[in-house]
């Protein structure tokens, strides 16, 4: 289903960064659990905390898209924009830092099983924070049935993620290309000015913005 195959690559996106946060607080728990002199512990201890870890992996891999999606946005782990749909107010209304040039390179790459050819039409565009910019990557089928994808993205350095706002993107969005189909993919965005001020994004004056597009199991040949 759309749901399952969604999980899944969301959960590629950002299950590392999640089970770190969640290891941190087990272990953070596990340094104040009391004391046991013997060194010594249960079958049923053992058993309980090897339960615990298998619920926690399964949980990371079925939980749902909204989830990850908002995990990843509210903590910029794994480089992970932000969206900003309606932030027409704070777009109009940003000054552009004109002293602070950025080169933002693009790439792109399909998993093992997608079919597409599928490349960014520009290598890179040099920006300043606080202004809005436009690229495109192109998507083609060019075997004799329609395909749907599915893309996941993200931005290295990672601590640059948090102030990359993309206005219109294709991620996590299903793409339907019929046999021979080729499409224009624009990803429009803008660079926050707070990125200028932020010590940490001193001396980063490289950012790649990278998807991967994935076949969606709602493709006619599944």
């Amino acid at each position: 289903s759309t749901t399952t195959t969604t999980t899944q690559l969301s959960t590629q996106c950002c299950r590392n960064s999640f089970l770190m946060a969640a290891r941190r607080q087990f272990s953070s728990r596990a340094h104040h659990r009391p004391s046991n002199p013997s060194g010594k512990y249960s079958n049923a201890d053992v058993g309980l905390y090897t339960l615990s870890g298998t619920i926690l992996v399964i949980g990371v891999a079925y939980a749902s898209v909204p989830l990850y999606r908002l995990f990843c946005q509210a903590t910029g782990y794994g480089g992970t924009t932000s969206k900003h749909d309606g932030d027409a107010a704070k777009v109009e209304n940003m000054v552009p830092v004109e002293e602070r040039e950025i080169v933002i390179r693009f790439v792109a790459s399909t998993a093992a099983t997608m079919e597409w050819n599928f490349k960014p039409q520009q290598k890179s565009v040099t920006v300043i924070p606080g202004e809005t910019a436009l690229a495109f990557f192109t998507a083609s089928n060019p075997t004799d049935h329609a395909i749907t994808g599915i893309s996941t993205y993200n931005v290295v350095p990672y601590d640059a993620g948090q102030y990359f706002n993309k206005i219109q993107c294709f991620c996590f969005e299903e793409q339907r290309l019929n046999a021979g189909e080729e499409v224009d993919m624009p990803v429009f965005f803008y660079i926050d000015p707070e990125f200028a001020e932020d010590p940490s994004m001193l001396n980063v004056n490289n950012i790649t913005l990278s998807y991967t597009f994935f076949k969606s199991s709602n493709s006619e040949d599944l």
